[in-house]
């Protein structure tokens, strides 16, 4: 896109923008999967696209006028559910926010009965959060509309692994063949059982030829996650060594059940990113973590505030990433 601070019309936008989504050929957003390299390098490019819109006087195009997107999070969110909706708002969509605990679910209502209510008021694409697995492919079998998945149980989040590779593609100046990936060490700590961010992670920065390194206590940290091509270790030193970007992940207490740990002190002392830690790390290392945080429990305040954080920036990128994933869905076709 240009750097003008003028309103492209809705031709200009998808005519710029055209060549760096022609590889997406998804309908939905469920999960990672089925995405090839050059499908991230594309789509990094069309978020570079749409970063250049957020740096305008005035932060909106029309590329998306007379759709309407849904967001259905039927599990609290704060920055994921804004920025979709700012995402959404900013490409000049209209947005229909729906809230489960106000709903009619509370009457005893089904999901596909909300569902097929919500459609008739012809909404072109569902942004859905849900704390069970699969929800959002359920929803694909009940509308024409396309399902994006902000979240659902433990399985992915699609959209929080885009956002967290191309903060790091922009902090490495990734813009060789790799995007910057190639041969980077990436070490994620924390509650690994319980997190879909992680499993997306995995799947984005494998595929892009980065080495990643799950660290945790031995029961968060489940074995099935060897086959995808990772590395396990219950050694922070050992996951940090070297490591091009640490993310930290929030310790799940609302999805903890039967005392998998003794205590969130024990694992503070053992298991918390900070700048001791860091240390051990490439000597460019940025500190990530996808939110929201427990400062001082998986992560130092010191260190999440610190010079090596890219935490606001992750969030700030949240924006244009999902604004890409929309433009990408319903207009760069």
């Amino acid at each position: 896109m240009t750097s003008t601070q003028s309103i492209p019309s809705n031709i200009e936008v998808q005519a710029e923008a055209q060549t760096e989504v022609q590889a997406l050929k998804h309908k939905h957003l469920l999960d990672l999967q089925d995405w090839t390299k050059d499908e991230f390098l594309q789509f990094f490019n069309t978020t570079d696209a749409m970063a250049d819109v957020m740096k305008r006087t005035i932060k909106k195009v029309p590329a998306l006028q007379g759709k309407t997107i849904a967001t259905l999070f039927f599990e609290n969110s704060t920055r994921t559910k804004l920025s979709f909706e700012r995402a959404a708002r900013a490409q000049s969509a209209d947005v229909v926010s729906f809230a489960a605990g106000s709903s009619s679910l509370s009457k005893g209502e089904s999901i596909k009965d909300t569902l097929l209510t919500i459609d008739a008021m012809q909404v072109d694409a569902y942004v859905v959060r849900h704390v069970s697995s699969g929800v959002p492919h359920q929803l694909t079998r009940w509308t024409d509309a396309s399902i994006i998945n902000a979240g659902d149980g433990r399985r992915s989040h699609p959209t929080q692994a885009l956002l967290d590779a191309y903060t790091f593609r922009q902090e490495f100046n990734g813009f060789d063949d790799s995007g910057g990936f190639e041969g980077k060490k990436i070490a994620i700590v924390g509650d690994i059982l319980h997190s879909r961010v992680a499993r997306s992670n995995i799947k984005i920065w494998t595929e892009l030829g980065a080495k990643v390194v799950l660290c945790g206590p031995r029961m968060l940290l489940p074995e099935e996650l060897e086959r995808k091509n990772v590395t396990l270790t219950n050694s922070v030193a050992e996951a940090v060594e070297g490591a091009h970007a640490v993310m930290a992940l929030r310790m799940q207490q609302e999805r903890m059940a039967g005392g998998l740990l003794p205590s969130l002190q024990e694992y503070s002392e053992r298991y918390q990113v900070n700048d001791e830690m860091i240390k051990l790390a490439h000597d460019d290392c940025i500190v990530m973590h996808p939110g929201p945080m427990n400062r001082e429990v998986e992560i130092s305040s010191e260190l999440a505030d610190g010079e090596r954080s890219v935490i606001e920036q992750q969030v700030a990128n949240g924006v244009p990433v999902r604004m890409a994933v929309f433009y990408s869905l319903l207009v760069g076709k």
